[in-house]
């Protein structure tokens, strides 16, 4: 089943690149997708989208100079069209040697995945009033789990269905397809004039994956938890990382590993290769073969299939993401790491950054650490964080840790280290969280960092 009826999205991509003239590459990136969103407040439905979302992405390449245009349409001719734009803009360009085109040969490299089944039919059948049934139902169970709890400031339901197809001038066709579904709550409890809010989610492939009760119950734990939150004295002491916070983390040492920012000298690893980065049980991969992963796909947006690709082994730095432009440049070759919209050529992005899973469980890590802070939520990260110095400062909240449990809850702190010495101290525990996004979740314990609080 697909999410819109009509357009044959490899036939039109097949068709485009067709039209290629002696000299030239090109290449053609379809989309087609259809989305809803749904928001309820205060038991009333505050807005419903459903949205479908189509497009066609041209590359021509002339002698060495790239040229790109957009449609958001799939109508031949506009396509045709688009194709027009993209060659007239690559006469505007600027000469390089290493850009081109995803070859056959680069895609045969690495045999295509099978079996990774990411889409599902059912979720096209399930009905607005269903969807918004959930999301009111959500806002209801977390209203009535505990009497702190003052309001809900948003409950929400979402889910995509995403549909693309590639083609190139050079022979390479590809095709990708998934669904996601997801509902998430954000609650506010207090005592006296205070008020604090947490949040809750349940992500799967389709509607009948999700746990609203489990959402509820997750909101309203974090958010009762850290009522009463104080100041606490500055000190150097461990620190565990919710999985939720790890996902942020992850995403800094992604930027760091992306090839773009390493052909440039814009990151912390650039020119480590080889070298020892972190302790001897960290490993990183990225791995969008793995069907857990919400950013999980068979090919790139280039048109190379995906694979497993380690970036950092029992500590010792391995490799970077790249796709076939940085590959070439650097000359380690694609990783199939291309990422895109239908309005942007190729960039480099991870789908599924991953920890190789420790064996000790949160409760473990918790007795491990002895006095600690455990983080549930961190602000400022962008500002704070610098992935060419590696400098690392953030808001905190979250709860002490004494005698192995979580204690009197802490706010208004900040916690500061390094990505480096972070990645050298670091203890991943077992329990992993599968979260939307392009990083899953496991709790950390970093050994020691400065907290700055009274």
């Amino acid at each position: 089943m697909s999410v819109g009826a009509g357009v044959d999205l490899e036939a039109l991509a097949a068709r485009v690149v067709a039209n290629a003239r002696p000299g030239e590459q090109v290449e053609t990136y379809v989309v087609r997708s259809r989305e809803t969103e749904v928001k309820v407040f205060g038991g009333h439905v505050e807005s419903v989208s459903v949205a479908g979302v189509q497009g066609a992405g041209i590359r021509v390449i002339i002698g060495g100079c790239q040229g790109y245009a957009w449609a958001g349409s799939l109508d031949a001719d506009v396509v045709l069209e688009t194709l027009a734009e993209a060659r007239d803009n690559a006469g505007f360009g600027t000469p390089d040697e290493h850009i081109g085109l995803a070859t056959r040969e680069e895609a045969a490299s690495v045999g295509a995945v099978e079996g990774l089944d990411l889409w599902r039919d059912d979720l096209a059948s399930i009905t607005t009033e269903a969807k918004v049934a959930l999301a009111l139902d959500l806002e209801r169970r977390a209203l009535g789990l505990d009497t702190r709890v003052r309001g809900v400031e948003s409950a929400e339901y979402g889910d995509s269905m995403v549909e693309s197809a590639i083609a190139n001038s050079l022979g390479l066709a590809s095709a990708a397809r998934r669904t996601t579904a997801s509902c998430s709550v954000v609650t506010m409890a207090g005592e006296g004039s205070e008020t604090r809010t947490a949040y809750g989610f349940s992500a799967g492939r389709t509607f009948g994956d999700l746990d609203p009760d489990q959402a509820a119950r997750d909101a309203v734990e974090r958010t009762v938890r850290i009522l009463g939150g104080r100041k606490v004295p500055s000190a150097k002491l461990p620190v565990i990382v919710d999985p939720l916070v790890c996902t942020s983390l992850l995403g800094l040492y992604g930027a760091a590993l992306n090839g773009e920012g390493i052909i440039k000298g814009r990151s912390m690893f650039a020119g480590r290769d080889g070298e020892r980065v972190g302790g001897d049980a960290i490993t990183l991969v990225d791995d969008p073969t793995e069907p857990r992963a919400f950013g999980a796909s068979p090919f790139d947006s280039e048109g190379i299939p995906t694979r497993r690709t380690p970036l950092i082994v029992d500590g010792m730095l391995r490799g970077f993401l790249h796709n076939v432009y940085t590959g070439r440049r650097s000359g380690a070759g694609t990783t199939g790491s291309a990422v895109r919209g239908f309005k942007s050529a190729p960039g480099v992005g991870a789908r599924a950054l991953r920890l190789t899973p420790g064996n000790r469980t949160l409760a473990e890590l918790m007795s491990d650490a002895g006095e600690a802070l455990y983080v549930q939520s961190v602000s400022g990260l962008h500002s704070g964080t610098n992935i060419v110095s590696g400098d690392f400062s953030v808001g905190a909240v979250g709860l002490m840790i004494r005698d192995g449990v979580l204690a009197e809850p802490v706010r208004e702190v900040t916690i500061a280290s390094t990505l480096q010495r972070i990645l050298l101290d670091l203890t991943v525990g077992s329990d992993e969280v599968w979260l939307p996004g392009s990083a899953v979740g496991v709790p950390l314990l970093v050994g020691e960092m400065a907290l700055s609080g009274s």
